[in-house]
């Protein structure tokens, strides 16, 4: 039986969660997010806390499902009251990104500029010195549309040009003529 399966999950104030045949919706300051449970895991709401349960502990699906349930809601609750933020950092000369409305244009060394659609419920902020900041109450979108802006240009070793996460380091290699 999963250890984070069986821990409730504590609803904060400010986020309302409801159960209505299998779908879970949660409420809060920062968006709406609905999931539909798995058939093999019961979700209930006791005052102020999400438990979760397995129907039939014998099957090995609704075991693997458990925890995975849990953890999915757990993140739904902290993205709905106090959301996610994802940073990244362009690093390179003539590179750089912009939000026009609901698209991030970047230049990032090709010969055309890059231009990302953002999807809904997702917030991106461009500074002056190429940080980019993404934010929105669902944490796997968060992380998605982080990875596939990373993806444009991910950065080389050799200068470290190209888009990192901000926390991320860049292992560099010496060139040809420092090896000789």
């Amino acid at each position: 039986m999963s250890r984070i399966g069986k821990q409730p999950i504590q609803i904060p104030s400010g986020v309302t969660v409801s159960v209505n045949s299998g779908v879970v919706k949660v409420q809060g300051s920062k968006g709406n997010l609905e999931y539909l449970v798995d058939e093999r895991v019961s979700v209930e709401v006791k005052d102020s806390e999400i438990l979760c349960a397995m129907k039939d502990e014998s099957v090995d699906q609704s075991r693997a499902r458990f925890g995975l349930v849990r953890s999915i809601l757990s993140n739904m609750v902290e993205g709905c009251g106090t959301g996610f933020k994802k940073e990244l950092q362009i690093n390179g000369v003539g590179y750089r990104g912009q939000v026009s409305g609901r698209n991030l244009e970047l230049a990032l060394g090709f010969s055309h500029p890059v231009h990302y659609p953002i999807p809904d419920g997702i917030q991106i902020d461009v500074d002056k010195q190429g940080k980019v900041t993404i934010e929105g109450p669902n944490k796997q979108l968060v992380g998605q549309v982080a990875a596939e802006i990373r993806d444009f240009r991910p950065p080389e070793p050799y200068k470290g040009k190209g888009v990192k996460y901000a926390d991320e380091v860049v292992r560099r290699k010496a060139g040809k003529s420092a090896s000789s």
